[in-house]
């Protein structure tokens, strides 16, 4: 088919589209000589050599005076041609490539959360193990400490003097805590740096002189009256009485929480403080309300009253604290006794209220054992918060209840009639109704969701075993049941 020249130049509409479009390699005439060229390049196999197409494709191009960028078009083309299907197969190469880069970062952010899971519940067992040793080292020297003192009565009955003894042993709190620091910090800190890094606790400034005076002074004092009510009642009732009565301070606490601190009402705080009156009454009522039963149990209450006392105020003033802050203050409140109420021992001595013969006489093993055990209950508790959950620390503080209990069933000193033994229960579940926490409700109804959606999914792969079942049985008999859902 011959090819007319436009007026223009331009030999067809096809030469005159590819001028306004730009195509790259364009050269006037290229679509007359298409159809030509296309005669002279010969398909070759890939990966064979084809010298005639090349030189065909030169005698071609040359009458044309084309450059070799113009034709490299039909170069790419032809090259193009024979390598279709290896072209195909390096994309596929390429896309499955791609894919397993994708894969890649999939299976590693599967492998991260895999890890992240067991770090979490190696993290909670670790803690599960530490809170059964917490729980059992707590009431362990909880129940020491309460069987001690009541083994010195029986030679040595100078409450105030033993008070005053062991708390001078919390001075040894913060060197304890310094000690541990130590052992198991990578950056070791000097003591007087870490000394000011925990006194931040009384404020920005530090411990001064006016703070010292201002915020120790009044929680000295509530320190002392409880732990002296505390050993007063023991002398009157027996260890289980009075470790029981003492469980009612976690409801003293919700009660002056909620009217000091504004916190958030929960009715089921208000049943538990309800029923540790409910207890107090009835442990009163135990020996029909005898002279020192009475007493006994004001001196225990009395003690419960004033521990809520401190907590709350702690919390309303010093707020929270780390396990180094507490170890700072409570070395501090024992500092401060040691200088200012130890006058107190020495007046009562010389008025003869507490008297002893001489020093030699006193029971030194006693004492010291009393005041270690108290030491090691004080920092297990606040260690205890660190290393597991702290309701974990409450719960070891009322299993102390059927410690001592079990302890004076042995030495024969307590006779569990109905009434004691149904205020114990009583005051001992108040206590544990304390420890819910305040969403308990909405986590418990979640609970009982799960469950119930547990018992559905069980219940239709049960239905879905069934059908199957049926269905195999029916095919094997030769026969097409559908059964019903």
């Amino acid at each position: 088919m011959d090819v007319k020249a436009a007026p223009n130049g331009v030999a067809t509409i096809e030469d005159r589209i590819l001028r306004i479009t730009g195509y790259y390699g364009y050269y006037p005439g290229y679509s007359s000589q298409k159809s030509t060229s296309r005669s002279s390049v010969t398909r070759c196999k890939p990966g064979s050599n084809c010298p005639s197409s090349h030189s065909s494709i030169s005698r071609q191009l040359s009458p044309l005076a084309v450059t070799e960028d113009s034709a490299a078009p039909i170069l790419e083309l032809q090259s193009r041609g024979p390598s279709g299907v290896c072209g195909h197969r390096v994309e596929r190469q390429s896309r499955a490539g791609d894919d397993g880069t994708q894969t890649h970062p999939e299976s590693s952010g599967q492998e991260s959360r895999l890890k992240a899971r067991c770090l979490s519940c190696t993290s909670v067992v670790l803690k599960a193990v530490w809170g059964l040793l917490i729980i059992f080292s707590v009431s362990s020297s909880w129940v020491g400490t309460t069987q001690i003192v009541k083994i010195t009565y029986k030679n040595f009955y100078c409450p105030f003097f033993m008070t005053w003894f062991s708390t001078n042993w919390n001075i040894m709190f913060f060197p304890v805590y310094y000690s541990g620091h130590l052992a198991t910090a990578q950056e070791k800190q000097s003591p007087m740096k870490k000394f000011r890094e925990c006194s931040r606790i009384f404020g920005e400034d530090g411990l001064t002189l006016k703070l010292f005076l201002k915020r120790t002074a009044p929680f000295s004092i509530l320190w002392t009256l409880t732990n002296y009510l505390y050993l007063l009642a023991l002398k009157k009732l027996t260890a289980t009485d009075v470790s029981a009565l003492f469980c009612c301070n976690k409801a003293f606490v919700f009660l002056l929480s909620w009217i000091v601190l504004k916190d958030r009402f929960m009715g089921v705080r208000i049943v538990a403080a309800i029923m540790a009156i409910t207890g107090i009454v009835m442990m009163a009522y135990a020996d029909n309300f005898h002279a020192d039963s009475i007493i006994g149990v004001a001196f225990a209450v009395g003690s419960a009253s004033t521990s809520a006392l401190y907590k709350v105020l702690f919390k309303m003033f010093l707020g929270s604290a780390n396990f180094g802050e507490a170890a700072h203050f409570v070395s501090t409140l024992a500092f401060f006794n040691l200088v200012f109420i130890s006058f107190t021992p020495i007046i009562l001595y010389f008025t003869k209220v507490e008297h002893w013969s001489s020093f030699a006489a006193l029971p030194w093993g006693c004492l010291c054992g009393m005041a270690g055990l108290w030491l090691a209950f004080n920092i297990l508790v606040n260690v205890g918060v660190v290393l597991t959950y702290p309701i974990l620390i409450s719960i070891g503080t009322v299993l102390s209840v059927p410690g001592n209990a079990a302890v004076d069933l042995v030495k024969q000193e307590v006779i569990f009639n109905v009434v004691r033994l149904a205020a114990t229960i009583i005051i001992c579940l108040g206590f544990l109704l304390m420890l819910l926490p305040e969403e308990w409700d909405e986590v418990t109804l979640r609970f009982i969701n799960s469950l119930k959606e547990k018992k559905s999914e069980e219940h239709a792969e049960d239905l879905a075993d069934v059908s199957v079942h049926l269905r195999s049985r029916s095919r094997a008999n030769g026969t097409v049941s559908i059964p019903l859902a």
